[in-house]
């Protein structure tokens, strides 16, 4: 049943909300276009029962005291952008050094208010607030009256305002100050900031990282709106199911709770991918909670990026009334898998003596009865400014992740919980996701008041994502053993619970690192240990590599767009380049690393040759690392760099994507480097001289559940415009999901008159399999050359 078309209703009462709103002319001229706009949104919503109101905002050192200012609100957004707006701060906010001027936000109120008239609610109908996401502790105040007081920014509110309606209404959602609990920053240790984070679900990122400015963010961050409700209604629609053990036939069941549902009637409809109807009932309502079983035969399953189509089904749940016509509808995505997480292959150890111990943990993924190589990154928020986010910003970098030939992303612990689009996107794309609970870096404390608030916000968390086919994983967090929790610490014990109790089937680990998984290195050459990328790689041995980088210099024109260009080139502690994390982010030169590029290239001359040596560093540097992680499997069976992208523009980072959208050079390094199936060469080092013994292992890497045939494989040396034939390998060819080793190849260094050249190892029939690994050589008289071709000293000064 349709309602009625309200579009008088909507423009009386659109016209006096602005005379509430006591706006002045000149502003009411400024805001013509965006209240235009404004309107034809209330015309879709009052059809749809949504209301989106106008907000203001205001803020206020006390609880008790009023704001002087309102100030024009967007919603959702984030306060400090609306002050921002309003009081013509230095913009954009993330030049220069402007982010500082949102420091003093941190300790003080904010309130948001909206003025609406009660709108017209037939017998029955209720009115509800509704909001998917504010941050962090706020109360919703109705008329003066409080009605609800919550701590946590990821659990949805929905409260319903209908018996406190007066004919003009007045809804505020007060703001609390950042939690704080009085760690400040040091120059010892610039990261003790973050620890003011340790007693509350907040995310602890916006505290300050080695790659996100200090910028705490709060303010209504996702969607919302008043809502008008019928009378009888749902409340939750969810479609669970049980697969059977060689996966072609699942239980399925529809879990419905609503108000009032008793007499009324349902239709039940599944849809396969390509739109066919396989399932189809109708029934009855004798209660609020009803569950409908079903069976349906030889699904097609959902599988990872890599794996097969990332299949999904649509299940379409409609409530009838007594005439059956339509009260509600609800649509759901799902995917048919099994995810589980298992012992590695050769990690079990069958010969222990005594006293025996444990063997080593699972880290191994397999979907759909079948291992994967995990092949992916660690996500974080492509905003610093969450509310911001918007599903268009969300694709556009999860399609870059799945043409990146990944199939797993880390939701990393430190930052947001997505909004929804993230995972349905995901969902759609084929891409795996782990999930971090919002705790980093952190002692967590075992206070009740804490867990109370942690237990809430898991529970909130695991209900909203358990249905999508893309989670594979719960972890309670980042690095927590590091800094002294341990499987007995009372949040882990708790996280556990509720993943059990909610998502019993979708495996759960306290934290990552834990023992046999790796976190590290994040330097192509760290000068403590006198060890680059190509000797740690390779005498690594971990179950898992979940955390790893190599830092660049971001693309030139991201530093052009932020870094004033006076400071532009040399880069300069002290300058933009130190806000932008280019120095003292982690170690005292990170992320730029001078010393390291110094080592290798000399000083550079401009800053083209700058950027360009330093991303040729990170992007054979990842090579090396996700080909030997994949070299070294079936032990191993994940690699996931650090990081994927950034949230804002930085002066060096280990990210693979610049804000917003741009890929690092670094990135298609990566995207070969993930290819199913390729040819790879092992070398022992990045730098080369003339008449030196270079040494170096093929192998032929395959993480595909196909058969290759066998092939040709040769091994050529690009140098100074000519080729060098090095070596040809009859390769036998390799089995599904296993890798074949090569022979090892010696061969003396040539004289070169170039700096750089390029190992080749190519297949014949399948360039498609080629890969290629650029290198270092020093001599007295080369010429120095870029990345590009083009010389190094050439071009512009500055």
């Amino acid at each position: 049943m349709q309602p009625k078309d309200k579009s008088n209703k909507v423009k009386l009462d659109f016209y006096k909300l602005l005379r509430k709103m006591r706006l002045k002319p000149s502003i009411i001229l400024l805001r013509i276009t965006a209240l235009v706009a404004l309107f034809h949104t209330l015309l879709l919503s009052a059809v749809a029962q949504q209301i989106y109101p106008i907000w203001q905002i205001g803020y206020h050192n006390t609880e008790s005291e009023q704001p002087e200012h309102w100030l024009e609100s967007t919603v959702p957004g984030a306060v400090q952008l609306d002050v921002m707006k309003a009081e013509n701060y230095e913009q954009p906010w993330w030049y220069g050094n402007n982010v500082a001027q949102f420091d003093w936000m941190e300790d003080v109120w904010f309130t948001y208010k909206t003025i609406f008239e009660r709108p017209e609610l037939k017998d029955g109908e209720r009115l509800f607030f509704f909001s998917k996401g504010i941050d962090y502790h706020f109360k919703v105040v109705l008329n003066g009256k409080i009605i609800r007081d919550q701590e946590g920014m990821f659990t949805y509110v929905d409260v319903d305002l209908t018996d406190d309606l007066r004919d003009v209404n007045e809804l505020r959602v007060v703001l609390r100050p950042v939690p704080k609990l009085g760690f400040e920053v040091s120059p010892e240790t610039p990261d003790s900031y973050r620890r003011n984070a340790r007693e509350s679900v907040k995310p602890a990122v916006s505290y300050g990282w080695d790659w996100h400015p200090r910028c705490v963010t709060r303010g209504i961050w996702d969607e919302t709106y008043l809502a008008v409700r019928q009378p009888v209604r749902l409340n939750d629609v969810s479609m669970t199911y049980v697969l059977n053990d060689d996966l072609t036939h699942a239980k399925v069941t529809a879990e419905i709770s609503g108000v009032k549902l008793s007499g009324s009637a349902y239709e039940w409809t599944i849809k396969d991918p390509e739109g066919r109807t396989v399932l189809q009932k109708t029934g009855a309502i004798s209660s609020d909670n009803l569950f409908i079983p079903a069976d349906l035969a030889s699904p097609k399953l959902w599988q990872p990026n890599g794996y097969g189509d990332p299949n999904l089904y649509v299940s379409e749940f409609l409530l009838l009334d007594t005439n059956n016509c339509e009260l509600e509808r609800r649509i759901i995505r799902t995917g048919f898998r099994r995810v589980r997480l298992v012992v590695n292959e050769k990690s079990w150890n069958d010969s222990w003596g005594f006293p025996a111990t444990s063997a080593m943990p699972p880290a191994s993924l397999e979907v759909n009865n079948r291992r994967i190589f995990g092949k992916g990154s660690n996500w974080v928020h492509p905003e610093v400014f969450i509310g911001t986010i918007t599903p268009e910003r969300y694709r556009e970098q999860l399609v870059l992740a799945k043409n990146a030939n990944f199939n797993l992303l880390r939701v990393w612990g430190g930052g947001i919980v997505n909004k929804e689009a993230f995972y349905d996107i995901c969902d759609e794309l084929g891409l795996l996701v782990w999930q971090d609970f919002p705790l980093a870096n952190n002692v967590y404390t075992d206070k009740p008041s804490y867990l109370k608030v942690l237990k809430q916000e898991a529970a909130s968390i695991v209900n909203r994502l358990k249905k999508h086919a893309c989670l594979a994983l719960w972890s309670g967090g980042n690095e927590l053993y590091w800094g002294g929790m341990t499987e007995q610490s009372l949040p882990f014990r708790l996280l556990n619970s509720v993943c059990y109790q909610l998502d019993p089937n979708t495996p759960f680990i306290n934290t990552s690192p834990f023992y046999g998984v790796g976190h590290g290195h994040y330097l192509f050459y760290d000068k403590e240990s006198g060890r680059e990328v190509f000797q740690w790689m390779t005498e690594a041995r971990m179950t898992a590599y979940t955390e790893f980088g190599v830092p660049s210099i971001s693309n030139l024109e991201v530093l052009k767009s932020f870094i004033p260009s006076d400071e532009l080139f040399p880069p300069k502690e002290g300058t933009t380049w130190s806000v932008h994390h280019g120095f003292g982010a982690w170690r005292n030169s990170s992320w730029t690393e001078m010393a390291t590029f110094r080592k290798y290239f000399g000083d550079p001359h401009t800053v083209t040759e700058l950027v360009q040596y330093s991303q040729l560093l990170q992007g054979e540097g990842l090579k090396f690392i996700y080909e030997e992680a994949r070299r070294q499997k079936p032990y191993c069976s994940m690699a996931l760099n650090w990081c994927f992208q950034e949230p804002w523009p930085t002066a060096a980072n280990n990210s693979i994507v610049n804000w917003p959208n741009e890929p690092k050079p670094a990135f298609k390094d990566v995207t070969d480097a993930c290819r199913p199936i390729l040819a790879s060469a092992r070398v022992r080092k990045f730098v080369w001289k003339e008449n030196e013994d270079f040494e170096f292992d093929l192998f032929l890497l395959n993480d595909s559940y196909n058969q290759v045939e066998k092939l040709e494989i040769a091994v050529t040396l690009e140098y100074d415009n000519q080729e060098m034939e090095l070596l040809t390998w009859d390769c036998p060819g390799a089995e599904p999901f296993t890798n074949a080793q090569g022979p090892t190849m010696h061969f003396s260094v040539p004289h070169l008159k170039s700096n750089l050249f390029t190992l080749w190892v190519k297949v014949a029939g399948h360039p498609e399999y080629d890969s290629a690994y650029q290198l270092l050589y020093k001599g007295e008289d080369v010429s120095k050359v870029l990345p590009d071709g083009t010389f190094a000293q050439g071009g512009e000064t500055n």
